[in-house]
């Protein structure tokens, strides 16, 4: 891997060793090559817990003194904490350099079809406060002044402690194409056709505001959450209002050329006799239809931290009408690239997820997989918060975060 000069290492900060969050740059030249070193150094300790400065070393292959500097330097911008002093059999005790969790704070927003949630986590990643708000239909306005409004408080609420590194979004692409699937009235969703999302949030909040498609996020999150530093190939399905995915490979998101890769739900599938798309079939939105036909209470659907026992019927329909259409889909996707491991998770109470997860493995065991290799099928961990913990990796992956080969390397020898 190369590395940046270490010339650069040793001079100061002109203005003492502080910086906007936003001008960290990730290359190796001299100019930047202080940025470059430090992101490594915090990417290795994000991927493998604290580390003292020698492994760090090691790891980066810059000598001890650059190390022993730029540590310093990390430690009074508040980035990362010594920990104890750990005594070996010989030698000087070595101190491991953890994340600071105040080190910085990130806001994820998930804007959906049903909801907008926004959350605001701490440098771990840990989300630290939240708030929701639900609607029939997704208006551009009240959306995105919802944001604003909510940004605005949590950012009162936390601030004083820490500095906040931005705002990560996280919402379908084309939303306005959705109206009629959604029932909304024509032409509610037209307000986000020309809308340049992150420009707006930045003008209304003044951070800077990063967006990602919210299947792409939520598999970035369960990568980040559950499978860092692996070279997992994951093909990762997300059950929202309508179901959508993401693909890894190697343990990289893999975005593709327009950021829509892994658009799971526009796989074609054929049940009893009708050729439709995945999102007709393992959509939230199919089960909401269902409900209300009974005349139940579809509002439920918004409570995924709540049993769903109470549905009944048209849940139980739902879950075996999604087990057989994501099954479908999952042999079609591992015909073309050899996944080893495939992620299904959602807005969904646990015990739903884990019912839906036993239906498509039913439903892949009636297909026919001569010619597939062996692959295994597991609830994701992160439920509802995997989309807003994908967004606010956003604006810490931009200020601090380094390319994934980094991301990758272990600290075994």
């Amino acid at each position: 891997m190369a590395q940046a000069p270490e010339t650069d290492e040793g001079r100061d900060h002109a203005d003492g060793g502080s910086r906007p969050l936003a001008t960290l740059g990730g290359g190796a030249n001299q100019a930047g090559g202080r940025a470059y070193n430090e992101r490594l150094a915090l990417s290795l300790i994000r991927l493998n817990g604290p580390l003292p400065k020698a492994e760090l070393a090691r790891l980066t292959g810059l000598s001890a003194q650059t190390m022993s500097m730029m540590m310093r330097r990390l430690e009074a911008d508040g980035l990362v904490i010594a920990q104890a002093p750990v005594r070996g059999r010989i030698g000087q005790p070595s101190v491991p350099y953890a994340l600071n969790p105040r080190g910085a704070l990130s806001i994820g927003v998930k804007l959906g079809r049903r909801s907008t949630d926004v959350v605001i986590c701490d440098f771990m990643g840990r989300i630290l406060d939240r708030s929701k708000q639900t609607y029939a239909a997704p208006f551009s306005e009240q959306a995105l002044g919802f944001v604003a409004r909510e940004i605005a408080r949590l950012r009162r609420r936390h601030q004083k402690e820490s500095r906040v590194a931005g705002v990560g979004v996280a919402m379908p692409f084309e939303l306005w194409k959705w109206a009629e699937e959604i029932d909304a009235p024509a032409g509610a969703l037209d307000g986000w056709r020309e809308l340049d999302v992150a420009g707006e949030i930045e003008r209304r909040t003044g951070l800077p505001c990063f967006v990602a498609n919210d299947a792409s996020a939520a598999c970035a999150a369960e990568l980040a959450y559950h499978h860092r530093g692996s070279a997992i190939d994951l093909l990762y399905f997300f059950v929202g209002s309508f179901i959508g995915g993401g693909v890894a490979l190697n343990g990289a998101l893999m975005q593709g050329r327009t950021g829509n890769a892994g658009a799971l739900g526009s796989m074609p599938v054929a049940l009893a006799g009708r050729r439709s798309q995945l999102i007709h079939y393992a959509s939230l939105i199919s089960l909401e239809r269902a409900i209300a036909a009974e005349g139940g209470d579809i509002s439920i659907l918004q409570r995924p931290d709540e049993t769903w026992e109470r549905i009944g019927r048209p849940l139980a329909q739902w879950i075996e009408t999604a087990g057989k259409a994501i099954a479908s889909a999952i042999v079609s996707a591992v015909s073309v690239i050899d996944f080893g491991h495939v992620c299904i998770d959602g807005a969904l109470p646990r015990e739903t997820l884990a019912a839906l997860v036993a239906a498509t493995r039913r439903a892949v065991e009636r297909h026919d997989l001569q010619g597939l290799s062996p692959f295994e099928i597991a609830a994701g961990e992160l439920g509802s918060d995997a989309r807003a913990l994908g967004a606010a990796m956003l604006p810490i992956n931009e200020a601090f975060g380094f390319a994934q080969d980094v991301l990758l390397k272990k600290t075994a020898a």
